[in-house]
């Protein structure tokens, strides 16, 4: 199985992030506790999948984080821990 890819993110990619934390208002907490997830290097699934953090959903597909998701808002893919 895969894991996060943390670097060599495109570049595209990198900026849609960047945006969605900011659109979305996802407080430093809620990226801290993605960093301490990323760094027990998750094994995820191919496809698409979703991790919920207590105030946010985290969104990827394979090795990649797609998007990021307010609470309460409707995640696809498989439910990794």
């Amino acid at each position: 199985m895969p894991r996060v890819r943390r670097q060599n993110l495109p570049p595209a990619l990198f900026q849609h992030l960047l945006d969605r934390i900011q659109s979305r208002q996802i407080p430093a907490t809620q990226l801290e506790l993605l960093a301490k997830w990323l760094d027990a290097e998750p094994e995820i699934p191919e496809g698409q999948w979703y991790k919920r953090l207590s105030g946010m959903t985290v969104c990827g597909e394979g090795e990649l984080i797609k998007t990021f998701l307010r609470r309460g808002q409707s995640a696809k893919g498989v439910r990794v821990s």
